[in-house]
């Protein structure tokens, strides 16, 4: 029992983590572009609605890789918080069965 459950939490970790650096490389993807084209916001303006909405006006050209980027790092963000849950319950799980 114990060998099976350390076999997920590994294989469920090495999926996360796998799910984690192809959302990390969409990200970068998306970044090149917006930088390319000199695209200037600050970090705060991702997580706001309204302040992303005006850096989408200062931008009209730019505002579907803009909302691309803020999309994708939105979920960047839950998914690394999904993951740190799942490291921690994870290890509370093995912690219990040892």
């Amino acid at each position: 029992m114990y060998t099976l459950l350390v076999s997920l939490v590994i294989g469920l970790f090495v999926a996360m983590l796998f799910l984690q650096f192809y959302f990390r490389i969409k990200v970068l993807k998306v970044y090149r572009v917006l930088v390319q084209n000199r695209v200037q916001f600050n970090a705060g303006d991702l997580f706001r609605k309204d302040r992303l909405a005006e850096v989408k006006e200062q931008y009209p050209t730019r505002a579907t890789d803009i909302q691309t980027f803020a999309d994708h790092i939105n979920y960047s963000v839950r998914m690394a918080s999904v993951l740190i849950l799942l490291i921690t319950l994870f290890g509370a799980i093995l912690m219990y069965f040892r």
